[in-house]
């Protein structure tokens, strides 16, 4: 039997519990793979405390859906793969366990110079950055706030910008200025008098702002600095980006992603995996918890700690 994580109520971390299920056996299409960390995401905790709706719980519901590996077994079609290959998954429900299968389009080879840590600090992350970037068709020239640039998608957004010849403006707090400036963005403290700050990093103006704090000054100063709505996102107030007249991406907006972004989605893993490889992305990493520890896990995720938590099995 493998060990997963999961909860049959909704509530605090505590409602976390460890069950035995099936060893997984792929099916034609999937690999199997042999968890090596599990990245631990927002939306997990959203997700078990009922923050984000879903659907009613009728069995013991899994939790996670990024990390990293190495295959066990391949099923019957799946080429690519072979046993003791290295890889990263996203997207694969049920990731907080020991072992897993996914389907193959999901899974990607993971590069020798990237550690497991890493690998599963990607999925959501990566994904949601790179498909917001290149639906608003950030490129050069363009000049990018990004709300809460020192989180793991803030992270993500000013890399990618970069390296697409964007310049950034990002939001955080004073202490995290050194990691934003590390990644290449011009760091400003959120709070009272942000416009006035962003205006005076960015005084040829802005053109695309990113949401991924959530707040109302946030959108606000998102709204007077940038004269193309249409250029406008949020990642995390989905169900008021309309009120807004913003664009939104997931973060409980009512309108799913389209085929086009769900493949930016699933693309952004590959070709991070590769910068990494190259030494041309940056993870930071934050503490590592035992999968037995993943009520803790959670804790420290609504706690707000720096840097990328995983669970290794």
């Amino acid at each position: 039997m493998s060990i997963a994580i999961a909860y049959t109520e909704l509530g605090g971390p505590e409602v976390l519990r460890m069950i035995e299920v099936p060893d997984p056996v792929p099916g034609p299409g999937e690999v199997a793979i042999r968890v090596e960390a599990a990245g631990v995401n927002p939306i997990d905790a959203k997700l078990r405390s009922g923050a984000r709706a879903s659907a009613p719980i009728t069995e013991p519901r899994r939790v996670g859906s990024d990390g990293a590996g190495v295959v066990t077994a391949v099923g019957d079609g799946v080429d690519g793969f072979r046993a003791g290959d290295p890889v990263a998954f996203g997207g694969v429900a049920g990731a907080y366990a020991t072992d897993v299968v996914a389907p193959a389009s999901a899974v990607h080879v993971r590069p020798p110079q990237v550690s497991a840590a890493e690998a599963a600090a990607l999925g959501i992350p990566v994904g949601t950055a790179y498909q917001t970037l290149r639906s608003l068709g950030v490129g050069d020239g363009d000049v990018v706030l990004v709300h809460a640039g020192s989180g793991a998608v803030g992270q993500a957004l000013i890399q990618y910008a970069v390296l697409w010849g964007a310049t950034v403006v990002a939001t955080s707090s004073p202490r995290r200025f050194d990691r934003v400036r590390e990644l290449g963005a011009t760091p400003v403290a959120y709070g009272d008098g942000l416009l006035d700050r962003v205006r005076a990093a960015s005084p040829d103006g802005v053109t695309v702002a990113i949401d991924a704090a959530g707040t109302d000054e946030a959108v606000r100063t998102s709204l007077e600095l940038v004269a193309d709505h249409e250029r406008i996102a949020t990642l995390v107030r989905g169900r008021d980006a309309a009120g807004f007249g913003i664009r939104a991406f997931s973060g409980g907006s009512p309108t799913p992603l389209t085929a086009q972004q769900q493949a930016w989605r699933g693309e952004a893993i590959p070709v991070t995996l590769a910068l990494l490889a190259a030494g041309a992305f940056s993870v930071e990493e934050g503490p590592s918890f035992a999968l037995a520890d993943a009520v803790e896990a959670h804790r420290a995720l609504e706690k707000g700690i720096d840097g990328k938590i995983t669970l290794v099995p």
